[in-house]
């Protein structure tokens, strides 16, 4: 393998876009004994991933059995059910419910708190005016002096 095909698949490698096809090349050339002089700084990354590629442990592995959680999931879905109904149960029963009469009297009420806010801003308005006639009246007085 040419030294300028290695070094475009050797950045590609670095890059992470290579195949296991090229891996595998980059491997076999870089543990045989024709490597070039500019390329033998890599040597010896390929040589320790050949060990750790051999390497196995002798420990035994055992896991922990691990108890099914449907139990678990099955009491999450309730809780969450019986949230949900009591929320939705609390609003519903939270509202007010009127008779006819009621619902009557408070349109009515609303009907007369509407007339009642438009008396008391026609009242602001002709308070405000008062204030430019007694200021009229105060200055009135003082030209006349």
């Amino acid at each position: 393998m040419e030294s300028v095909n290695v070094k475009k698949i050797l950045d590609a490698y670095f890059e992470g876009t290579t195949s296991l096809e090229e891996e595998k090349r980059l491997q076999d050339y870089f543990n045989s004994e024709k490597v070039a002089d500019d390329l033998v700084q890599y040597q010896p990354i390929f040589a320790g991933l050949k060990v750790a590629k051999e390497e196995r442990s002798s420990k035994a592995f055992t896991l922990p059995e691990s108890k099914p959680k449907t139990i678990k999931t099955w009491w999450y879905s309730a809780a969450a059910i019986l949230v949900v109904a009591f929320g939705v149960g609390s609003f519903y029963f939270s509202q007010p419910h009127y008779s006819q009469e009621e619902k009557e009297a408070l349109a009515a009420f609303e009907k007369s708190k509407n007339a009642m806010m438009l008396l008391s801003e026609n009242l602001n308005r002709g308070a405000e005016q008062l204030t430019f006639v007694e200021q009229f009246t105060i200055t009135k007085e003082k030209i006349f002096e």
